[in-house]
This record gives structure tokens, C-alpha cells and sequence, in this order.
């Protein structure tokens, strides 16, 4: 059985055109699609977002106004209950969330059963589904007035890189570029890559791709996914950066975050951020090696400190991680710690903020660009390596913090200081920043009405319109 909001849920009339959002159980995942859903919803289409409860109630937990878009409606599907392991800080690859990507496959039915009422109303349903919910969605080709489009949640140079090899590398490539690359060696468990491979065998019905991506950041990679040998003969559209073009339709919080006041007493460029993103855990003595590295930099700094979310991530078992003692004290005044929840965007848009210490995420890393924030790159596992190789070897708007061969070394207080401090406080920092302005601004144009992000957006409506 599905439940609806009853905050937005609504009778109305019957529709030309809806479309279902449907995103992976995983906060970055959910984070792009809300984005997106509520992007549509301002051309005036009925959009229905789907997720299981505790998903829902995880998006409402981080965005406030997750229900004040008169056209997002939001349907809850109900999930078995799993038993899902503690973060284990010793593997990069978060599996200990298997078990909730496992309980995605009993979304089949219920799924199928929403798009089949809702296509009695409508012209036509639009399916746009996380590609980790292949599986999910492959009733829909059963639906005569129903079509589906894959949402890649990664960037374009990751999806290329790795269809380009599944595909038997159709076309040759630099082979310059293909000694820089990092492997893909340890980037997913292996229970992960079955998973992946169950989703691919339920693909190929789609009438295309959309990328969380813009031309303006990844024009090489889209235009090799837009070659006939890797898109065969599907539609590609890159309609980034999402958290960007959303920005919108966002309500701002009323409420400013104490790390926000914190940040506007320090001067320009002078604080680098670190956060390593939703999914990973340090170890214990590679949180201590970070510390003192931070502490030795010199350097103002904003840490967010927070363990890895659980399978339940509304469960109470969370570890606190423990810092250096004394530590807290003896950065006072240079550095902040933030523990748990942190407003990212808020504080990358931050004119003190002169760097960013992340995992790459993709989310994090088309943020960071958007808000002209060069990054020191410590990628820790799927798309991340190659999300760093693009930042710091295409884009020249980073540092890396650990290259991927060496991943499961301790990275050295010694590298992070210096890392810091070449970021923060050197010629070479000031380069980036000044690189990663230019091309902040031009996203900031891509967003707007004859921009690319804009244009691409504008497209992707006009097939789902069409007659």
C-alpha cells in the first residue's frame, strides 16, 4: 500500500503530462532529486515524489520546506524491516547500507501500482528514476502512456569512464589521459557491483539520460556520452548543477546556523571547510592525524565532525567520535567544530571561505564548483576518484589530499598541513580561487533563462510534453 502526504495532497483534475520522481535510498541520492522535482514543479507539472517513509521523513529532517510546493506531492512506499550493521570505519565502501539498497528490490509492486493509477488521469507519466532503481521501475514498459528516463546521480566523467569500459571501449581516448586516470580498483564492494549489474540487466526501455551535471563543468565528458556508441540511440540532457539551479525555489531558514556567525567574523578567504559527506567514517587514528594537521596549519577551519549514517538513520546508536584532548581548546577562535547536521551550501557561499577538504561526493563537488570553492581531494569510494581527477587534473581547481593508490595509507598530519596551507595561504591557493571564480560564474550564468542549464531543462520538458 502507498500513503500520501496529507499536507500536498491533492484532487485534482486530470493532467496532461505527470511526472514520478524516483530516487535511491541514500541522503545524496534523495538530495538531487528533490531538487530536480521541485525545478519541474515550477513549469506548472504535477510532480509526485516517491520514497519509502523513513526516507521521506529523512528529507523532511534536512530540508524544512520540503513540503511547500504546491505540485511536489509525496507518496510514501512502505519497506520491510532490515537489520543493517554499525559504519565500519575500517572500509572505505559504506556497506553496512547494503541491506536498505537490498530492501529497494520490495518497492517493485507497490511502484508499478502508483504509476498504473496515476497513468488512468494523465496524457502521459514520466518516470525519472535514480539508475539504482532499475529494478524497480521495470514494470512501467507494461504501462501504454508511461516512459521512463534514468537520473545518473554521478558526474558525466565517471558515467563515461565506466560505461566506456563496459561497452568494450568503442572508440579510442588519450592515452595520455588513460595513465592519469585512477582505477576503478576498491571504488565499490562487491556485493555493491552485484547490485549494479542487477539494475543493468533491467535498463535499455528508457528514452533517455539526464545528468546532475552542466556543460559549462563537463563539456568533453557529456559530449563522449553523447556519441552514438555510448548513448545508443538515447536522448541526453545535462540539467546542472541541480543544487545550484534550485536555489530558486528554496526557502532560506530563518534560523541562521551558529557556524554561519561564527563565519562572519573571520576574513575573507581565511577558513577552510572539511566534511567528508554522509556515508564515511575515519578511523580513529586518521581523525587524529587530521586534527593535528589542521591544528599545525595555522589555518582558520571549519570541521564537521559526525559519524557515517546508519541503515536507520533515525537510530540512537551513532558513534561519537572523539577528537585529540585539548583539542577543541587550543583552536579556539581559528577553528570550529561542528557536530552532526552543518548548512553546506550556506557555508560554501560564505565569503570567508577560501577552500574545501571533501570526499568529492558528487553533490558536494558540483556545490563547491557553483560556489567558486577550490577543494583539497581525499576521495574515499564509488565515483569519488574519478570526481577528483576531474576537479584537480580537467578543471585545475584542486589539491589532492590522498591519490587513490595509495588509499589505504594513513594519510599524515604532515600531508594535511600541507595541504591546508597551499590551499589557504599561498600563491597557488589564490590561483584556484581565482580559476574556480571564473568557472562559478559561469555557472551562475547557465542557470538563467538562454543559459545551458536552463536550455537543457528547457528541452527535457518539452519531450516529456510532446504530442
Amino acid at each position: 500500500m502507498v500513503s500520501h502526504d496529507g499536507d500536498n495532497q491533492k484532487h485534482s483534475p486530470a493532467a496532461e503530462v505527470v511526472v514520478v520522481i524516483l530516487p535511491f535510498v541514500s541522503q545524496g541520492h534523495l538530495n538531487q532529486l528533490h531538487h530536480l522535482s521541485r525545478r519541474i514543479s515550477t513549469y506548472n507539472i504535477p510532480v509526485h515524489f516517491v520514497s519509502t517513509t523513513t526516507h521521506i521523513r529523512q528529507l523532511r529532517s534536512r530540508h524544512h520546506d520540503s513540503g511547500k510546493h504546491s505540485t511536489v506531492q509525496y507518496h510514501q512506499l512502505p519497506t520491510p524491516p532490515f537489520t543493517s550493521p554499525p559504519p565500519n570505519a575500517s572500509a572505505r565502501f559504506p556497506s553496512h547500507l547494503q541491506p536498505a539498497f537490498e530492501s529497494t528490490l520490495h518497492l517493485r509492486r507497490p511502484f508499478a501500482g502508483l504509476v498504473a493509477s496515476l497513468s488512468a488521469s494523465a496524457r502521459r507519466v514520466a518516470v525519472v528514476h535514480d539508475f539504482l532503481m532499475s529494478y524497480v521501475v521495470q514494470d512501467v514498459k507494461t504501462i501504454p502512456n508511461a516512459e521512463t528516463y534514468i537520473f545518473n546521480p554521478i558526474s558525466a566523467c565517471d558515467g563515461f569512464w565506466r560505461a566506456w569500459e563496459r561497452l568494450g571501449r568503442p572508440f579510442s581516448v588519450d592515452p595520455d589521459v588513460l595513465d592519469r586516470l585512477p582505477s576503478d580498483d576498491g571504488t565499490f564492494s562487491p556485493e555493491f557491483i552485484k547490485f549494479v549489474n542487477l539494475q543493468l540487466s533491467h535498463i535499455g526501455f528508457h528514452v533517455g539520460d539526464l545528468y546532475d551535471s552542466s556543460r559549462v563543468i563537463e563539456s568533453e565528458y557529456l559530449d563522449y556520452l553523447d556519441r552514438e556508441e555510448i548513448k545508443e540511440k538515447k536522448k541526453i540532457w545535462a540539467i546542472g548543477p541541480l543544487s545550484y539551479a534550485d536555489k530558486e525555489v528554496t526557502t532560506v531558514s530563518k534560523n541562521r546556523h551558529d557556524c554561519l556567525q561564527w563565519l562572519d567574523l573571520q576574513p575573507l578567504n581565511s577558513v577552510i571547510y572539511v566534511s567528508f559527506g554522509t556515508t564515511t567514517t575515519f578511523r580513529d587514528e586518521q581523525i587524529k592525524e587530521l586534527a593535528i594537521g589542521l591544528e599545525r596549519s595555522q589555518q582558520r577551519f571549519i570541521w564537521v565532525v559526525r559519524a557515517a549514517d546508519f541503515g536507520d538513520v533515525f537510530g540512537d546508536d551513532a558513534k561519537a567520535l572523539d577528537l585529540p584532548i585539548g583539542f577543541e581548546r587550543r583552536v579556539e577562535g581559528r577553528g570550529l567544530v561542528v557536530r552532526g547536521w552543518a548548512p553546506q551550501m550556506e557555508i560554501l557561499e560564505h565569503s570567508a571561505i577560501g577552500g574545501f577538504m571533501s570526499h568529492c561526493g558528487w553533490n558536494s563537488t558540483t556545490e563547491s564548483i557553483s560556489m567558486g570553492v577550490p577543494i583539497a581531494a581525499w576521495p574515499m569510494h564509488s565515483d569519488q576518484p574519478k570526481n577528483a581527477f576531474l576537479i584537480c587534473d580537467v578543471l585545475g581547481i584542486g589539491l589532492m589530499v590522498c591519490d587513490w593508490e595509495h588509499r589505504d595509507e594513513l594519510v599524515s598530519s604532515v600531508a594535511v598541513e600541507g595541504v591546508v596551507r597551499r590551499l589557504i595561504d599561498s600563491s597557488q591557493g589564490v590561483e584556484m580561487r581565482r580559476r574556480s571564480s571564473e568557472l562559478a560564474d559561469a555557472v551562475r550564468r547557465s542557470v538563467v533563462e538562454g543559459g545551458a542549464c536552463r536550455t537543457e531543462t528547457d528541452s527535457f520538458i518539452s519531450c516529456i510534453n510532446r504530442h
